[in-house]
């Protein structure tokens, strides 16, 4: 929450709007409640203005509970708004200096509010927010928001023009032979083929009787060049580096492998564990929590976003990197036991061969055992347009100073940044070291790339470098 006694200090940023409203409601603040509940949230103040040196200042609202009327009749108006995700809890009066604001905090919306928008078209009215201020949202990151919506997962889809002749063979052996080893179930030891895959959730039967693949069935044992035909951005990159991060093995299109993603997990996971033995950073612990990582960004990535799935591999750190945006708070799960997976069938055929079966804690486990090993905390990051989520494990120790005894208290991510900076106007480095549980160096790391979004500015205060929100 903003401290209204030091208003003059704050500026408007991307998670800030100020409307000086004298001349009643603003129309403008639509676009700032669609723009906040689809991105990261805000805080929208009527009764504030913007004076020349960019400070806010509080004007005295006649009469806000006028304005407040006006707020929640529009958004009970299914007409003019699509959804209404306040409570009165989140629209109230205020007094700053004797004068009466009103100050709207809107959440971001749950994914099964999303797109939250303006009339009735939500190719025409959906907003997000970023440095700039807000925009309207693009089809296919509308799209995106309508598929992510939906109760049932995209990967339970039954493609019904795609043939069984579209999954590989060599796969779903190999993945059957993993199956037995690990599953329970061993009444399908006698199943055939297709029988199997219905039970698995890869097969299902379409509008022509017909056994056809599922979405999940199709991503995780077809071949790539039916796979593309579906998801036409549909990517899977593997890098490994060397300490001066030049390339010293990348898996390959022309490779003589599927193209799906049960493969791609098995050769990542072979590379990781490689990795981490010639690092010297081999623990039973440590690949458990690489395997996790890697089963979380395949399971929840969204295949019809852009640039694919990305896994690089160097001496100083392993980053997995996924099309989509978060389902879930972020804080809810660096805190564990919540989970909303994107692709719910393709978590079913992973699960069956022990694989992500701590969904909901994986991210929490993980924390933990970089914590154990002395490293520098992980970091997630979430960036828009296109939407994109990236887990980096650094492999570096900790700095004495920095070392504490809870990984998880930070909740280290560019989320916990903002809204730091949104509730304290300000912060230098090591203020914000100490709040992420991360070194100094990683610290700086993590604000260069938020700088680089344009989500924060740097400035020099007195000779001091200071971190605060972009207006």
């Amino acid at each position: 929450m903003i401290d209204f006694s030091n208003l003059e200090n704050y500026r408007e940023n991307n998670r800030i709007e100020a409307k000086k409203a004298l001349g009643g409601f603003p129309n403008s603040v639509w676009e700032t409640y669609s723009a906040f509940a689809n991105t990261l949230g805000g805080i929208i103040l009527l009764g504030v203005e913007e004076l020349s040196d960019h400070s806010l200042k509080a004007v005295d609202l006649p009469n806000p509970q006028k304005l407040l009327d006006e707020l929640f009749n529009t958004l009970n108006d299914s007409e003019r708004v699509s959804a209404n995700i306040l409570s009165t809890s989140n629209a109230t009066v205020q007094t700053v200096d004797g004068n009466n604001i009103i100050v709207i905090t809107v959440p971001k919306a749950q994914r099964t509010e999303r797109p939250v928008f303006i009339g009735s078209n939500p190719f025409n009215g959906t907003y997000r927010r970023n440095g700039e201020g807000d925009y309207r949202c693009s089809k296919e990151e509308v799209e995106s928001m309508l598929r992510d919506a939906a109760v049932k997962t995209q990967d339970m889809l039954v493609l019904d023009d795609v043939p069984l002749s579209a999954l590989n063979t060599a796969s779903i052996e190999n993945y059957r032979t993993l199956f037995f080893a690990c599953c329970k179930k061993r009444s399908w030891n006698t199943l055939d083929i297709k029988t199997f895959l219905r039970r698995l959730g890869a097969v299902d039967i379409g509008k022509d009787g017909k056994p056809h693949p599922t979405a999940a069935g199709l991503l995780a044992f077809g071949n790539k060049r039916e796979i593309v035909k579906h998801y036409p951005d549909y990517a899977l990159e593997l890098r490994i580096l060397d300490k001066d991060d030049n390339i010293i093995y990348k898996l390959a299109e022309n490779d003589d492998w599927s193209g799906n993603i049960f493969d791609f997990y098995i050769i990542a996971r072979k590379k990781s564990e490689e990795a981490s033995l010639r690092l010297h950073h081999y623990e039973k612990a440590v690949y458990s929590a690489l395997c996790e990582g890697l089963a979380n960004c395949l399971i929840n990535a969204d295949y019809y976003g852009k640039q694919g799935i990305t896994v690089y591999i160097s001496d100083d750190e392993i980053s997995f990197s996924n099309p989509g945006s978060f389902r879930i708070d972020v804080q809810s799960a660096l805190s564990g036991g919540v989970s909303d997976p994107r692709n719910s069938a393709l978590v079913r055929i992973f699960n069956y061969i022990d694989v992500g079966k701590r969904m909901g804690s994986g991210i929490p486990k993980i924390y933990s055992v970089w914590s154990e090993q002395g490293w520098s905390a992980p970091v997630i990051s979430e960036k828009f347009a296109p939407d994109r989520i990236t887990l980096t494990l650094p492999l570096t120790k900790k700095e004495a100073s920095a070392n504490k005894t809870n990984a998880t208290s930070g909740a280290v991510s560019m989320g916990v940044v903002v809204e730091y900076l949104t509730d304290h106007i300000c912060a230098d480095e090591n203020e914000l070291a100490s709040l992420l549980n991360m070194t100094t160096t990683a610290t700086q790391s993590l604000l260069l790339k938020l700088v680089k979004k344009n989500i924060v500015v740097l400035e020099h205060v007195k000779g001091k470098a200071i971190y605060r929100l972009k207006r």
